[in-house]
């Protein structure tokens, strides 16, 4: 295991101690992390603890259950809400398609490993036991992952921009913003940038400077005790979707 934590970061390498000891009964051959954590902008009690676990053998109903008893166990603890994990096995990493047993949000589900994800592991997955994501996962081709951005964009957050009700809420605004300026940079240029990069990448697309500010602020233990303004929520709801969705159909048209 290697947690390369600081002592800023011990709830969270108590926390990544205790589910990798919980773990060993399932035979893992990795486990890895991706997302913030994986990539130097993790904040600890703010970001989510993206995990990729690889088992040995098949996931039957008994390793469901296992699992689900697995995230039981840690939910005393303050920082077990935020951990998430995908588990795969060796024979079941290749197809980006697949969907895998996850536990996220307190419940068991599936979902993709995107090719994003396999790209963000690839490039700085942290392996916190055995064998790295080079061993296990095929490269991501750089079409394949641009193609996955696209329709990211087009098919799920453009559809969301026209929900009013859903922007109110923080973390529709902060990660909207974030993945439209971390997508933009991946189709330019084909790299991956972190969620601290693409904030500060913003206002020179063209994102309102006083919503990027306030997500700034609560992603980075900046807020100065001063309550929230009468209706800030809902102004900061209209800003964020009038700039998104001119900025993703642009970017949709131009890159699909």
């Amino acid at each position: 295991m290697t947690t390369h934590g600081t002592r800023a970061d011990a709830l969270t390498d108590a926390l990544l101690d205790r589910f990798l000891g919980e773990l060993r009964a399932l035979a893992p051959v990795a486990v890895w992390a991706h997302g913030s954590l994986g990539g130097g902008d993790y904040q600890e009690g703010r970001s989510d603890l993206d995990l990729i676990a690889v088992l040995d053998g098949p996931i039957g109903p008994g390793t469901v259950w296992k699992v689900a008893e697995l995230h039981a166990r840690l939910r005393t603890d303050p920082l077990a809400p935020v951990l998430h994990c995908t588990y795969l096995t060796e024979g079941t990493t290749a197809d980006p398609e697949r969907r895998h047993l996850t536990w996220a949000q307190g419940r068991l589900f599936r979902r993709t490993v995107t090719p994003v994800t396999r790209r963000e592991l690839h490039t700085f997955g942290r392996v916190l036991y055995g064998k790295t994501p080079g061993e296990l996962l095929p490269p991501v081709p750089d079409r394949q992952l641009a193609d996955f951005v696209v329709r990211d964009q087009r098919d799920f957050w453009r559809p969301a921009v026209d929900k009013p009700r859903l922007w109110t809420q923080d973390v529709w605004v902060d990660l909207a913003l974030v993945t439209l300026a971390r997508a933009t940079v991946t189709l330019r240029e084909g790299t991956l940038i972190s969620k601290r990069e693409a904030l500060e990448l913003l206002p020179g697309l063209g994102a309102p400077v006083e919503v990027v500010e306030d997500v700034t602020r609560r992603r980075y233990g900046q807020e100065d005790g001063r309550p929230i303004a009468a209706g800030w929520r809902e102004r900061r709801g209209e800003l964020t979707r009038d700039y998104l969705g001119a900025a993703i159909d642009r970017l949709v048209t131009s890159y699909a």
